[in-house]
């Protein structure tokens, strides 16, 4: 750093320095000062602070303003840590700072662009160093009350304020803190939605620091505007809103009163959004910490809120057609997190109940749906051992003529193993042995349960080394059961077992082929980095499966016709989409060269489902190798010129026509990628594009293509610009 300053102070301050030349060096400076630590620039506060101060006075807009954002990063390096000894002795340079700033704050005609880093820089200033302008708030607090009620600034501003009110000084808003509450709140019913989120991201942190210096009528207008932003329309609008209530449901001086008027005014808009097809993220974690609050609040009954929330469900389904399926979830996650928050012997008669209903709510299925959804969340965060034969209940609802029962019953009986791994894991995988029928159910448990170790963290315990060895030995010996379900479960574990047990699992999976291909292509998508050292021993064993192997190619007897069976074909398609999905996450891992040849010149001679994906590893090899494929362009002809003349047989039905058609437009879309690329390719390429492509019944289909991939690429550069 002590080579650079030099120079950074010589560009600012030399008066033969051009415009461009301090804008450049003011950006070069910020960039540098927020990617290293502050400590790095202490010994060069002094050599900078005086050259970017003057730049703040500079006339030129774009200079003032790109000095603004450096004044910004300023004040973060001089006081990184808000303690009351601090390594460094910023207080000499509090007052220069803040008297530029506030000289750019009060002025009327400057640019835009100047205001709004103004306005920004002094929000930084008065959070970090306000408790060394005690005097000066009075002075610059209303300045940012007059910027949050002009229209071109507001919007600023609330950002401005919401970076105050988070500062660990706490510092004195009393000037302008109800009139600040006030503008904020009549922002929420603005047409901006960009201000509404912003307004309510700073409420919320005005109402956390501040609250009891908010009066109860200031709480009433903020609760009733949130009434109005509750919905599913806009998700991430309604989980703030929802937060800012809870925030002033927690309030201790407010909480009761808070509770009343939430009760009254928002907890309509809430259960009808908890049945919403659309709830989910983060809106549905905050609508159950929201439920958890307002009966905490005291305002609202235990055993009213909770009916009023299995009765959404209920009702949905008895009348205004059926509840969605995520509407059953939403709920019993809401339910759940409700009985939490009761007294252990009231949670407990809750279950009970719950159990009760499974097995008496035969012929009802929307009761009988939620009860077991709401023991599998319950259970999920709970242990439930101490309900006797719990387990029983559940498997027993395995037998239901309902789908969705049974899909319910085997997600619940996997979130309550979650609860208490000792009892109900070991149940699961002895019942997956022992009851062939319900193998497939169970399998579900069982991949809830995987799912759950990785996802969830709080009260989560995690598997034993034992526990994962038995889970490996039963999926291994089902992975080559004959109904296809199981085995696709059994590959859906497998890979969520990668995750988590990356070096256990990942060398045994060679044992193993289309499970295997299915688990690293699910651990490279989510978690590449557990993977990428391991690929040098099993690319090979993947390129292997793309292969046509004819052992798994059989002859069926129909009678009077005979029909050939491709076992591996799903397992070349497999192999090959997982290639894709490592071209995407570990690039740096593949050698392009001994992939192509000869593994994806033979997909691209394959079956129709082989040659699809094989056509979009053609693109993206193209794309990011170019080298490697134009080496062997010549090669690629034959495959590509074989699948786009192909001629369907004047018997063909429609789908086949369709399916064909839906081939030669995926093989034309590769061919297109290597006319790109190809430049001064030879002629045997040049040749190909010119007789067949280019001309005859494949050329407008060509057209259409290329235009559709100008298109693409277009809309992408205009993206990036």
């Amino acid at each position: 750093m002590s080579s650079l300053v030099p120079g950074i102070e010589r560009a600012l301050s030399d008066k033969s320095s051009t415009s461009n030349l301090k804008i450049e060096a003011l950006v070069f400076t910020r960039l540098v000062m927020a990617s290293n630590p502050p400590v790095v620039f202490h010994p060069h506060i002094q050599a900078l602070t005086n050259p970017v101060l003057a730049a703040v006075n500079e006339r030129y807009y774009k200079v003032t303003s790109e000095a603004l954002r450096v004044c910004g990063e300023l004040v973060k390096a001089i006081r990184p840590e808000l303690v009351q000894s601090p390594s460094f002795n910023f207080i000499p340079y509090v007052q220069p700072i803040y008297s530029t700033i506030l000289k750019r704050l009060t002025a009327q005609d400057q640019d835009q662009e100047v205001k709004e880093c103004a306005i920004t820089c002094m929000g930084l200033i008065i959070s970090l160093l306000g408790d060394q302008l005690k005097r000066e708030l009075g002075v610059c607090l209303p300045l940012l009350l007059d910027r949050l009620r002009n229209e071109i600034t507001r919007l600023t501003t609330v950002k401005a304020f919401a970076t105050i009110a988070e500062s660990p000084l706490k510092i004195d808003l009393s000037c302008i803190l109800g009139q600040a509450v006030l503008e904020l709140t009549t922002f929420l019913r603005k047409a901006n939605r960009a201000l509404r989120l912003a307004s309510l991201g700073t409420l919320n942190a005005l109402l956390i620091a501040y609250g009891d210096k908010i009066g109860s009528s200031s709480y009433e207008s903020i609760i009733i505007e949130l009434s109005s932003l509750i919905s599913d329309a806009d998700l991430h609008m309604t989980a703030l809103a929802l937060e800012l209530c809870c925030t002033m449901m927690k309030d201790k001086r407010h909480h009761s009163y808070a509770g009343v008027v939430v009760k009254e005014r928002v907890l309509p808009q809430a259960l009808v959004l908890v049945k919403s097809p659309l709830l989910q993220g983060q809106a549905l974690q905050t609508l159950q910490g929201f439920f958890t609050a307002l009966v905490q609040s005291a305002s609202t009954s235990f055993d009213i809120l909770l009916d009023a929330l299995l009765s959404t469900a209920r009702g949905s389904s008895s009348g205004g057609g059926p509840a969605s399926k995520q509407a059953f979830h939403s709920v019993a996650q809401c339910a759940a997190v409700l009985c939490l928050a009761a007294p252990d012997a009231k949670c407990s008669s809750i279950v009970s109940m719950l159990i009760n209903s499974v097995e008496n709510s035969l012929g009802q299925d929307a009761t009988q749906l939620l009860s077991l959804l709401c023991l599998g969340e319950i259970g999920r965060r709970k242990d439930l051992h101490s309900h006797i034969n719990l387990e029983g209940v559940i498997i027993r609802s395995f037998q239901s003529p309902s789908e969705e029962i049974k899909s319910a019953a085997s997600y619940a009986l996997g979130n309550i193993a979650v609860g208490n791994l000792s009892k109900y894991l070991t149940f699961i995988l002895s019942q997956i042995d022992n009851q062939s029928k319900l193998q497939y159910l169970l399998l579900h448990s069982l991949k809830e349960v995987i799912a759950r170790q990785s996802t969830d963290d709080a009260g989560k315990v995690d598997f034993k080394g034992t526990d994962v060895q038995k889970i490996l030995a039963l999926l291994f010996t089902h992975c080559q059961s004959e109904e296809e379900g199981i085995r696709n479960v059994v590959a859906e574990c497998l890979g969520k077992l990668a995750i988590l047990e990356p070096g256990k699992l990942v060398p045994a999976l060679k044992h193993v082929r289309r499970a295997a291909v299915s688990a690293l292509s699910t651990a490279a998508h989510n978690k590449a980095v557990l993977v990428k050292d391991l690929l040098p021993a099993l690319l090979p064993l993947l390129y292997d499966q793309t292969v046509i192997k004819k052992e798994l190619i059989r002859t069926v007897d129909l009678g009077p016709f005979k029909h050939t069976v491709d076992d591996g074909l799903e397992l070349r398609k497999g192999a090959f989409e997982c290639v894709d999905t490592l071209l995407d996450n570990c690039l740096d891992q593949i050698d392009p060269s001994s992939f192509i040849d000869p593994y994806l010149l033979s997909g691209l001679s394959d079956h129709y489902d082989v040659k699809m994906p094989c056509h979009l590893i053609l693109s993206k090899l193209a794309e990011k190798c170019p080298s490697a494929v134009l080496a062997v362009v010549d090669t690629l002809v034959e495959p590509l010129e074989r699948t786009v003349t192909t001629k369907m047989k004047p018997d063909a039905v429609k789908q086949e026509v369709d399916r064909n058609e839906d081939m030669i437009r995926s093989a034309l879309r590769a061919i297109e990628s290597l006319n790109r690329i190809s430049g001064d390719a030879s002629s045997r390429f040049k040749a190909f594009m010119n007789n067949v492509v280019k001309s005859g019944p494949l050329a407008e289909r060509y057209n259409a293509v290329r235009h559709e991939s100008d298109a693409v690429v277009t809309g992408d550069i205009m993206d990036m610009s």
